[in-house]
């Protein structure tokens, strides 16, 4: 800690002052104790060794990709393509090695090459470009974000298996990811306590100028700055792809967001001058905490968002109030306290111990609930189609007596596998997951039927892995039936466009292939382009609408969801239906509504409220050990004016 400016107050008022200064200044320490403290007295289940190992897998990325940010921000700069840098180096290092036959040693350092290339160019833009850090970043990040897909053509790459040990466990208890937290976290005190950039770090972002007028090489040391951004970028992106034993072109998106939390709730100042490694590394224990706790207490990921926002806002608000009362800062600059720092953490543990050891007697016995216990991790629940997958459980875990957790992995595989290593350490009955990617869930269900939980897969399957079940329709079978009824619309001649899913996850692959594989039955049909509108309804628009700038006289269009294909519809206007003929996916109420009008001639419907409702039926029957089928597959239907009215999904 920096010098204390203020001086306890003689008599009675003196020790409550100093305690009201204790608590200005670690208040990021004070929000995890009391944290933990809470959420060990509201979930028995959140005090086990196996909930604790997660809650620093978890934080692990998060803490890694902060501590590099953490050097950006006390310079008084910010770094927004770090999430996407990470995906870039994941991904390079894993197309180097498993499709170019590059040694993996050779590949590593690429990958972490990468990071450092894509921060020089940052620092170079932002100290001799004088670009703001903000936009420098901000286009990297889409840089980046593209390149990784243009790289992996959007598919997720095979890690090696080398470096996919970095996501393993040591002696089968302790996780590598947070063995390779600690170590970057070293480092990273390290350097910014003990070198002479450390200091630089300090000068720039406590005043620039003055930093410069004193000698100080500003543009280089900036250079400096953002390479180190960047490098640890790719070593969290390194341990991301091993827990997901795979590359994803999509992987840590959003991620630079939560690194800046961190490094704020951690008690650093985005004005710059202030900062330490252990103020980045509790930001980011306190925001796995909270989505640790949150899922275990089954709070909707949509309220999740809300308190995480909730708990940013106190945290600058909290340092504005230590400033205010004339609290030390967090960091003035290296070397400072450290005794006192060391004594204050100390102190911190033995109370957290204490009072967490007497809140762990409330749940003596409380976990004789009869009601067996089921976990939902659904891919998105921002799509229609997943929202009625949702209602199908709900409706049928009620039906059966089945206490039922939904959670929703916003499209990240890494958020996902979180969400079912939480549910194997609270010793679910049963496990349902929708994968956001086949590959990706591979490791997390492993761990489950390494644990004995009964795993159902449901819409997508789980590749490297056992599941009891599998509860799905054929995406590809359903892509070409698509293919088929547009074709048979257009009287097997015509011009169309396809609207894309999101790159990168299997839905959209199985899908686009199969309407290349329908469409090679109607040679007469002309596919005038294929763009991605990442099953979102506003993309759907904005994609149609520009195509019909290069394509007016498109005929037909095929959209891997009915999102898409309603945005399309809005963006044709009057030809829906009459000179231009849609075919959607999924078979969403909207989407039906819109068959109904005719504007969209045709959904072919997965029936999604069947499938929610069969994976909790089948999840049921293996928690009580009875037989069930390997795959469950629940047939795909063409959706018509015809027949709409007929239709219940």
């Amino acid at each position: 800690m920096a010098t204390d400016t203020l001086k306890s107050t003689t008599g009675a008022g003196g020790a409550t002052g100093g305690l009201r200064r204790l608590l200005l200044d670690n208040g990021a320490l004070t929000a995890l104790i009391a944290l933990v403290i809470a959420l060990s007295a509201l979930s028995g289940d959140f005090l086990t060794t196996d909930n604790l190992l997660n809650i620093g897998v978890q934080a692990a990325v998060t803490a890694i990709l902060a501590f590099g940010v953490t050097f950006v921000i006390v310079s008084a700069g910010i770094d927004l393509s770090v999430g996407s840098v990470a995906a870039l180096s994941a991904t390079v290092l894993a197309w180097s090695a498993t499709q170019h036959g590059v040694p993996v040693a050779v590949a590593v350092v690429l990958g972490l090459g990468t990071g450092v290339v894509a921060g020089l160019v940052n620092g170079f833009l932002i100290a001799y470009g004088k670009l703001p850090p903000f936009i420098a970043t901000l286009a990297m990040l889409s840089v980046g974000r593209g390149l990784a897909l243009v790289i992996s053509q959007g598919s997720p790459i095979a890690f090696p298996g080398s470096v996919s040990h970095l996501g393993d466990t040591l002696g089968g208890w302790l996780p590598v990811p947070v063995l390779v937290m600690v170590v970057m976290g070293i480092v990273a005190a390290v350097v910014l306590g003990r070198t002479y950039i450390g200091r630089s770090m300090y000068a720039i972002g406590g005043n620039e100028e003055a930093a410069r007028l004193s000698g100080l090489r500003v543009p280089k040391q900036k250079l400096a700055i953002y390479a180190l951004s960047g490098l640890f970028a790719a070593v969290a992106g390194v341990v991301l792809a091993s827990r997901l034993s795979s590359a994803q072109p999509q992987a840590a998106d959003g991620y630079e967001l939560d690194a800046i939390a961190a490094v704020v709730i951690g008690g650093a100042s985005l004005a710059g001058g202030t900062g330490k490694a252990s103020g980045t590394l509790i930001g980011a224990l306190i925001l796995a905490v909270l989505r640790n706790g949150l899922n275990l207490l089954s709070v909707s990921a949509f309220w999740q968002q809300v308190v995480i926002g909730v708990v940013i806002a106190l945290a600058v608000l909290l340092d504005t109030v230590r400033r205010r009362a004339g609290a030390s800062p967090v960091a003035n600059g290296p070397g400072s306290g450290k005794g006192k720092q060391a004594a204050t953490y100390a102190l911190a543990a033995v109370v957290t111990v204490a009072v967490v050891g007497a809140t762990s007697f409330l749940h003596t016995g409380s976990s004789s609930s009869t009601a067996p216990r089921m976990g939902l991790s659904l891919s998105t629940l921002n799509n229609p189609f997943f929202v009625q997958i949702r209602a199908g459980a709900q409706a049928e875990a009620k039906k059966l007596g089945v206490d039922l957790t939904v959670t929703d992995a916003q499209n990240d595989a890494s958020q996902q596998a979180n969400q079912l290593q939480n549910f194997t350490s609270s010793g679910l009955g049963a496990i349902i997951v929708n994968p956001v990617d086949s590959d990706a869930a591979g490791n997390s269900v492993k761990a489950a039927d390494k644990a004995g939980i009964p795993v159902v897969a449901v819409d997508r399957g789980v590749n490297k892995a056992d599941v009891n079940t599998l509860v799905a329709s054929d995406n590809v079978a359903g892509g070409e039936l698509a293919a088929r009824t547009i074709a048979e619309k257009l009287g097997g001649k015509g011009k169309i466009v396809v609207l894309q899913g999101q790159a990168g996850t299997s839905a959209a692959r199985e899908r686009a292939a199969g309407f290349a594989q329908g469409l090679k039955a109607y040679p007469g049909i002309q596919v005038l382009a294929q763009q991605p509108a990442d099953f979102d309804r506003t993309k759907g628009l904005d994609v149609m609408s520009n195509l019909l700038q290069a394509h007016p006289d498109v005929q037909g269009v095929i959209a891997a969801n009915d999102e898409m294909a309603l945005g399309a519809i809005k963006a044709l206007g009057s030809k829906a239906g009459k000179s231009v003929q849609v075919v959607g996916f999924d078979g969403t109420p909207d989407g039906l509504t819109a068959v109904k009008n005719g504007t969209l001639y045709a959904s072919v419907a997965q029936q999604p409220s069947q499938l929610g409702r069969i994976a909790v039926d089948n999840a049921l029957k293996a928690v009580q050990g009875k037989k069930v089928e390997p795959t469950v597959k629940v047939p795909v239907k063409v959706v018509t004016k015809d027949n709409v009215a007929g239709f219940t999904g």
